[in-house]
């Protein structure tokens, strides 16, 4: 497939979009950054990668990390983790804790934050040391050894934190969590701060298209394990717009209210994309009409 044409074709299709929605304005870090900004890369499963625009621009992952979070916490634990976070859309906010009473502090997935703390909790048990365990994983699978965290990001993720802590606190007083909660709270909001571009995750996320295998061929994940992170990637991915994103594109994705959206086509490629600007759900706008465009000029989907 001759990519760079493609590339160009989504890039000048999705132009009108391109600074529409609004940067996360919760996070002052973010809220700064330029909306005008788009990035798109698609790595092969031979981690060849091509890109345009802003692709090899660093942004901030934010939650787009939880996908790589718990392909290691799956990886060093297995499937017990199941036993303590669900894998069903949630219909609310990622960062709600309305289902959490209702369901005894377990949350229903592992990308809402409440099912993301309780990944990053599981690997600090496993690891010792989360945030570092996932940075030295994203570097070795990037090939990238200068991706690294964003100390102004993680300090106002901590200073705007409230609502994280509360659903942290909150699943301990069922048991739900295994490290104390301050603790675990400052690794998730470093995992969060990671710095990546476009390029950097695409090649990253390579071990889902490749059915588990990491980059240097070794297996990090079984084809069952690979399978069923793609699977709640295409039902939980994109907060409570999963059912929208898999009806428009097609693909296994995971987003991050930095604007950055990683997607897979098991078997064939990974893909990226980066525009700040966010629609009401915290997905990117751009991002997300480019990913679109990319499975209806290819016919590239899961269905």
């Amino acid at each position: 497939m001759e990519y760079a044409a493609l590339l160009e074709r989504i890039a000048a299709d999705i132009a009108p979009l391109v600074g529409s929605g609004t940067p996360a304005e919760y996070i002052p870090a973010l809220a700064s950054v330029d909306p005008n900004r788009f990035g798109m890369a698609i790595a092969d499963l031979d981690g060849n990668v091509h890109g345009i625009g802003d692709w090899r621009v660093p942004f901030s992952a934010q939650s787009v990390t939880k996908v790589f979070a718990l392909a290691l916490a799956l990886a060093e634990g297995g499937d017990s983790l199941w036993e303590r976070v669900g894998r069903e859309p949630s219909g609310n906010p990622f960062n709600s804790l309305v289902q959490l009473e209702y369901e005894n502090g377990i949350p229903r997935n592992p990308f809402i934050n409440a099912g993301a703390l309780v990944v990053t909790d599981r690997l600090q048990t496993l690891t010792g040391d989360a945030s570092s365990e996932l940075l030295e994983f994203l570097r070795q699978e990037s090939g990238n050894p200068e991706i690294a965290f964003d100390a102004e990001v993680a300090a106002s993720e901590h200073e705007h934190g409230d609502r994280n802590a509360a659903v942290a606190h909150f699943m301990a007083s069922y048991g739900n969590m295994d490290n104390p909660v301050p603790a675990l709270l400052d690794h998730y909001f470093w995992q969060c701060s990671i710095e990546m571009s476009c390029a950097d995750m695409a090649l990253a996320a390579g071990f889902l298209a490749r059915h588990g295998l990491r980059a240097d061929g070794s297996r990090l994940l079984t084809r069952s394990e690979a399978k069923q992170i793609n699977a709640v990637m295409l039902t939980c991915g994109t907060y409570d717009a999963a059912g929208e994103f898999a009806y428009r594109v097609g693909l296994p994705g995971k987003s991050g209210v930095g604007g950055g959206i990683v997607a897979v086509v098991p078997g064939r490629c990974t893909l990226a994309v980066w525009s700040p600007g966010l629609d009401s759900r915290g997905n990117s706008v751009a991002g997300v009409a480019a990913l679109d465009r990319f499975t209806t000029l290819t016919g590239l989907s899961v269905f």
